[in-house]
Order: structure tokens, then sequence, then C-alpha cells
């Protein structure tokens, strides 16, 4: 393991395998790892209509942790805006992020250089494709194109050959 105190963060809505590719890389190269999950409110950037309550979420969140034995490595804090305690926290050393969330990652860092703490080594991780070639996404998941594995649920290609 590489560092003491690994951050990642996010609403966790459908563990879907980007979800579980970014806490696995988290879990790889940290002792310990501080999940944020965005909280119920829905004033925060990213589309947040739709999304599943927070203890739906936190559920299932906690069952994959446990599942892969990560529990006990684990600090689960509900963040409700975009940056969490890894703006303030000067135990982190690392914040894994994908492809889509790298520029948060960039901006905790400016955060935190203001307030004199050590910047955070971003560990990016690819994005966990479908089977189309798009991200993965829960916003897919909630309109039904994908399952949490990325698998096409509506063949578009099917209905164009009767249409």
């Amino acid at each position: 393991m590489k560092y003491e105190k690994v951050a990642v963060g996010g609403t966790f809505d459908y563990m879907h395998d980007g979800h579980k590719a970014i806490l696995s890389k988290a879990y790889e190269i940290g002792e310990r790892v501080q999940v944020g999950i965005v909280s119920d409110q829905k004033n925060l950037e990213k589309d947040s209509a739709g999304i599943r309550p927070l203890d739906k979420r936190l559920a299932e969140l906690k069952e994959f942790l446990k599942k892969q034995e990560w529990l006990k490595r684990t600090e689960i804090e509900v963040i409700s805006d975009p940056f969490g305690p890894a703006v303030e926290s000067k135990k982190l050393e690392a914040i894994v992020v994908s492809e889509e969330t790298r520029q948060g990652a960039e901006k905790i860092n400016e955060i935190r250089s203001e307030r004199d703490l050590d910047p955070l080594d971003i560990v990016e991780i690819p994005l966990v494709l479908a089977d189309d070639g798009r991200p993965v996404s829960s916003i897919r998941i909630r309109y039904d194109e994908i399952d949490v594995h990325g698998n096409i649920k509506k063949d578009e290609r099917k209905i164009s050959d009767y249409g």
C-alpha cells in the first residue's frame, strides 16, 4: 500500500462497476479510505434529480464494502458540498478520481493550497465503459439504458429493424 489515507467521493447511486472500480483502486493504494457520499441535498452541480435517498445508497455502499472486507478500513462521511473533508483533512494523502471527476480533485488541491495544506496526489482511473463504449453511469442506469455492469438494456438496432 502506498498511502496511509486516501479519499474517494460520489453519490454512489446504483452501485455500478464504475463505483466498484474507483473504490477498488482506493483500497488497493490506501491503508484507510475516507468515502464521501453525497447527502440528499439537491443543490450540487451534478445532475442530482432522481438520485435515490441517502439511506438506500449508504446501505448499498456499506454492503459492497462489507463483502469486500473493506469496512474496517473505511470512514464514511456524508457530504453536502462537492469537496467534503478533502479540503481540510491533514491526514489525507491522495484522492482517487475518474477522468470525469479529475477537475473536482484539482479544485480541492487549489483550496488546500489556500489553506496551507499539502496537495493530494491525484490517482486517476480510466472510465468503465458500457457495451456501447460510453461510460457506465448512474444516470444511464436510472434511465434504464444499461444495467450496473454496463450491459445494454435497450437495443436500438432491433427497434429500428422493425421501424
